[in-house]
């Protein structure tokens, strides 16, 4: 504790918490494929804020590049840009943004500006009448760049989190702590029916929770649920579940409720606030902690939330997150019967 804790929060804090967006994924759409466009590009692919994931050639393309979360930013290049740069000194380009999270949104456009803005001076020093390059930006699922869409989904996490794992952790210890663990031991019941019971009260507590987050989010912060609401909460259940799971597996291996809820605290906490994409975007981060990111369950939940709430898509979207949860609340669930099974020994 002295020493470890330390050591992680200064990397998490070092690499995470920046106001810098980098490696982000963009489209271009060159319909003008000419001298101008092309210099544009370069100048995009030369910074670190960009990765030209690919070029698409229509909009249906974009719009399930943009559903699919490949992309956060796609740049459309009309037809004779370059011709209408030279003879007329005007040329517009399109840019279009996923402003589900609104800061990341309006950093990415203001980079694309400041880029053009340097093209224009660039090939201005000479020029009588200067070229102009006008954008037509577009924020697409928060057009009004609203943070209530943002922070909504990572308050769910948030409190599933606390409620679920937090309390699901010191439930077991709990018991051995005040001497009832014996009785446990000597009833009929299965290992698996005592997990149960102390798994179901926080489900239906965190069911009413999300519950009133969800009526407040929508009637309080005027924020609409544009997806399925089935579907929203049987996501948000298997994400309690998978919550719950994680925590039984902490009272399991835990000694006292104190280490209980020290472990669940520093060990999920951090993990959730800095890994999930919720406060800093993953792509800004170094490639080790990307890769520890998989390991998060809020991570999966936070993509899957804003997906239903805020881009309204369905199964066929989200279905791999959906897996990746299911896989870890098995995989907890097994480890915790497991240890839960070691007691009887």
């Amino acid at each position: 504790m002295l020493f470890g804790v330390p050591v992680v929060q200064i990397v998490l804090f070092g690499f995470a918490l920046t106001n810098e967006i980098k490696n982000s994924n963009i489209v271009i759409v060159d319909n003008a494929k000419d001298m101008a466009s092309q210099q544009i590009i370069n100048k995009l692919a030369s910074t670190d804020y960009f990765i030209i994931h690919k070029e698409l050639l229509s909009s249906n393309q974009i719009d399930a590049s943009f559903k699919s979360g490949d992309i956060k930013l796609a740049i459309v290049f009309p037809l004779n840009f370059n011709e209408d740069l030279t003879h007329t000194n005007h040329a517009q380009i399109q840019v279009i943004a996923d402003a589900s999270d609104p800061n990341t949104g309006t950093t990415l456009t203001n980079y694309v500006t400041g880029i053009v803005a340097d093209y224009n001076a660039q090939f201005n020093k000479d020029i009588e009448i200067p070229y102009q390059i006008n954008q037509e930006v577009r924020m697409l699922y928060n057009p009004d760049l609203k943070g209530a869409p943002n922070f909504v989904p990572g308050v769910i996490a948030m409190v599933m989190l606390l409620v679920c794992v937090m309390m699901t952790s010191i439930s077991i210890v709990r018991e051995k702590e005040l001497g009832t663990m014996e009785v446990l031991l000597v009833s009929p019941f299965k290992p698996i029916l005592v997990i149960f019971a102390k798994a179901i009260p926080y489900l239906a507590l965190s069911i009413i929770n999300l519950t009133i987050i969800l009526i407040l989010s929508v009637f309080a912060l005027d924020l609409p649920i544009k997806g399925s609401i089935v579907l929203l909460y049987a996501v948000s259940i298997l994400f309690i579940i998978t919550c719950l799971s994680l925590g039984l597996l902490v009272s399991t291996g835990a000694s006292t409720q104190q280490g209980a809820m020290t472990l669940s605290l520093v060990g999920m906490m951090l993990p959730t606030l800095m890994l999930s994409g919720y406060m800093f975007p993953i792509e800004n981060m170094p490639m080790p902690l990307q890769i520890l990111s998989n390991i998060v369950p809020a991570k999966w939940f936070y993509i899957t939330i804003k997906d239903i709430m805020l881009k309204g898509l369905g199964v066929r979207f989200i279905w791999k997150e959906i897996l990746i949860l299911f896989g870890m609340t098995v995989f907890f669930l097994f480890l915790s019967l497991k240890n839960f099974k070691k007691r009887l020994e």
